[in-house]
């Protein structure tokens, strides 16, 4: 019977224990997820008791991961990711190629073989979809320009990854290992090419034919009236595609799940397909922290812990360092630079699936794979405690380090107008924040009835791109009073902010009313609250999307009751 009910059993210890040690965790001031992290080495293989079914929790983890892409793709357009492919490539590709050159390095000094050497450096190179996601969403800053450019830097990792998986079978009986599964040796560029080659076909189909297909079907599904056919047509659509896709064309699941989203998000109706997914994506990614830490033998801190030490060192502070670099490289905000650091301090899921392959195809030894899992469990603690220093680590260093100051106040050409801008633009404008889906449609409705506006955009490529077109537009973070400054906010007679920040929106509204205090100022807002709390802090309007629309509805009801104007 026992055997028979290992699904039942493991998902109720495992979530009724990670519910128990989430909230002792979140007492102590802790995050939950090292409470639930705790919950899977109680129930794991390395602590005595009782032993869940690890198989039956890593597939359930997958299922987390796949709901949880799919929420980010719902959020996530395709121009969001073109949006930041110039810094997301390279600084993925370099990055990883950093993290790895670090792990090899280490792992040739403890004397172990090119092939296991080069197999630990990738798997400490890529982090995971899930905490990444996590830590975002739990900070709010996931639908913000720093939290695109963490989730593109990590589909760029996923699509390395998939390479990886599919070559190194290949190239593993040059590295000492054994062939496995591996084409004939001549056949590796074809392997190369066919990988390459599905994975472009799985995008253009996701994009060309899914972009049409599945929204249709969500509206068919609505028409029923069935609130149950429509969840269930969601996760649906999120399982069934991730697992067609990694079937069919062999990419990830998450990768997967992620493109099924943004197809998804052409819908009306992809609003409501989050939150009808989301209670499920919360449930199955408590699944996945438990089934990481089942993954986790406690002994291996007690045999190895300078090991492992040094293998979380270059996970949190090599990493992190790397990408730090290369984002100030592309000559991106401090603020930045910090948090993309922040959340590829960590590692997950490809690392495991990495390090399996590995042990399978006799390239790392069983010490690899127990020091990637411990480097994965410690980062992943630690990873909040990381993300909770971004913002005073930023302070810190501006007030003490004038090479901290100089990186925000270096000499950018797009950080200030151009000395050819027209003299309409300098007086009496329009000062808009963020050019999103909404600003875009702002700014081209003013430029329509001939208003002046200057756009002030985080999102150096959106800038470039208005340059080009002729638009004056200032680069930086409109929070930092040099930004309005330049837009030349004092001499402006409307500041639009049209970015969904609440807290950068208050300080805008302070620095621009002590620059111009006559500067009607226009604030989006998400709900009555905010708008309250924006408008105490001087916005003149904070409209609410909710209301705004219901006006709109109810404008056109009257008009469409009461045809007579006399009436």
């Amino acid at each position: 019977m026992h055997h028979e009910l290992s699904l039942i059993t493991t998902v109720a210890v495992a979530l009724g224990l990670a519910l128990v040690l989430g909230f002792v965790a979140a007492r102590l001031q802790l995050p939950a997820l090292v409470g639930y992290l705790a919950a899977g080495i109680l129930i794991g293989p390395g602590t005595p008791g009782f032993v869940a079914d690890l198989d039956i929790a890593s597939q359930l983890a997958e299922i987390g991961v796949m709901l949880l892409m799919f929420g980010v793709g719902l959020h996530f357009s395709l121009d969001d990711l073109m949006a930041v492919k110039r810094i997301a490539v390279p600084g993925a590709v370099v990055q990883m190629a950093v993290a790895t050159g670090l792990g090899a390095a280490l792992a040739g000094w403890w004397g172990w073989s090119l092939g296991a050497a080069l197999v630990f450096g990738l798997a400490l190179s890529v982090a995971s979809t899930v905490v990444l996601l996590k830590a975002l969403e739990s900070r709010g800053v996931l639908d913000s320009q720093n939290g695109r450019i963490a989730v593109g830097w990590l589909v760029v990792e996923d699509l390395a990854m998939v390479l990886v998986l599919v070559l190194l079978p290949a190239l593993a009986p040059m590295m000492g290992g054994s062939a496995g599964d591996a084409p004939p040796a001549g056949s590796l560029w074809l392997a190369l090419g066919r990988t390459l080659l599905e994975v472009a076909l799985f995008v253009a189909l996701m994009l060309v034919v899914g972009r049409r297909l599945f929204p249709w079907l969500l509206w068919q599904v609505t028409k029923t009236g069935s609130r149950e056919l429509f969840t269930l047509c969601v996760v649906a659509a999120a399982v069934t595609i991730a697992f067609g896709s990694a079937e069919l064309f062999g990419v990830s699941f998450a990768l997967g799940a992620f493109f099924a989203g943004m197809v998804l998000r052409e819908s009306e109706f992809s609003h409501r397909a989050a939150e009808e997914s989301l209670p499920l994506r919360d449930a199955f990614a408590v699944l996945f922290f438990v089934s990481v830490g089942m993954l986790f033998d406690p002994r291996v801190l007690l045999e190895q812990p300078l090991q492992v030490l040094a293998v979380v060192a270059i996970v949190i502070v090599g990493k992190s360092l790397a990408a730090f670099g290369l984002v100030l490289l592309f000559r991106y905000p401090l603020n930045t630079a910090l948090t993309v650091s922040a959340s590829l301090a960590q590692i997950g899921e490809f690392s495991f699936i990495l390090a399996a392959l590995g042990l399978s195809l006799k390239l790392l030894p069983p010490d690899g794979q127990s020091l990637i899992v411990a480097g994965a469990l410690c980062s992943i603690a630690l990873n909040p405690l990381v993300f909770s220093l971004v913002e005073p680590g930023a302070r810190w260093m501006r007030q003490r380090s004038a090479l901290a100051r100089r990186l925000d106040e270096r000499d950018d050409p797009l950080a200030e107008l151009p000395v050819h801008t027209e003299a309409k633009y300098l007086a009496r404008q329009v000062v808009l924040v963020g050019y999103g889906r909404v600003g875009r449609q702002l700014a081209q409705a003013l430029q329509a009835q001939g208003v002046p506006v200057v756009v002030a955009e985080r999102n150096r490529e959106r800038v470039e791109e208005l340059r080009a077109q002729g638009f004056p537009a200032v680069l930086g973070d409109a929070c930092e009073p040099a930004v309005l400054i330049q837009a030349h906010i004092a001499h402006a007679a409307v500041l639009a902010i049209a970015v969904p920040d609440t807290l950068g929106a208050r300080r805008m509204v302070d620095t621009a009313r002590q620059l111009n205090p006559a500067v009607q100022v226009i604030v989006r807002a998400a709900n009555d609250e905010e708008a309250g709390l924006l408008k105490s802090a001087g916005a003149a309007h904070a409209p609410v999307a909710e209301r705004e629309l219901a006006q709109a509805m109810l404008g056109l009801a009257l008009r469409a009751a009461r045809p007579d104007p006399t009436v």
